[in-house]
C-alpha cells in the first residue's frame, strides 16, 4: 500500500495516513474487509514510529473506516461511501475557501488561480 508521508508539510503524519487511507477506502482501492497492514508492519514500510500509525489506525476505526478483530488485526470496515464522500467534498471546499480568501487579499485573479487548480492537477 503506497503511502506518501511529508515532513514537511505541516500536518501530522499519523494524520497523514489516516487521511490517506481514507482516500483508498472510499475510492474502493481498499476493499471491504481487506486486511491492512500490521501496526508494526506499517510503521517499517513508512519509517515511522509504531505510535504514530497505531494513532492513525485508532482513529480510522472511530471513524468508522476500520474495524479492530483482537488477535486477527485490522480490517476495512462496511462504510457509507456517500456519506464518505461528502465528508471529502467538504474538506475540499473548506480548502478552496481558504485558498480563495488569500487569494481575494493578495489581489491573485480567479484565472490565475485556476492555471495553478490545472497544472497542479495535471501532475498527480
Amino acid at each position: 500500500m503506497e503511502i506518501i508521508i511529508s515532513n514537511s508539510s505541516g500536518v501530522p503524519i499519523y494524520e497523514q495516513i489516516k487521511e490517506q487511507i481514507k482516500v483508498k477506502i472510499v475510492s474502493n482501492e481498499l476493499k471491504e474487509n481487506e486486511l491492512m497492514p500490521s501496526i508494526r508492519t506499517l510503521a517499517k514500510d513508512l519509517r515511522c514510529s509504531v505510535i504514530t500509525t497505531k494513532n492513525a489506525y485508532e482513529e480510522l476505526v472511530k471513524d468508522g473506516y476500520l474495524k479492530n478483530v483482537p488477535s486477527k488485526g485490522f480490517y476495512v470496515a462496511k462504510i457509507n461511501k456517500s456519506l464518505a464522500h461528502e465528508e471529502q467534498l467538504n474538506k475540499i471546499e473548506t480548502l478552496l475557501d481558504n485558498i480563495i480568501g488569500i487569494a481575494k487579499i493578495n489581489n491573485i485573479d480567479k484565472k490565475t488561480i485556476n492555471e495553478m487548480i490545472n497544472i497542479l492537477w495535471e501532475e498527480k
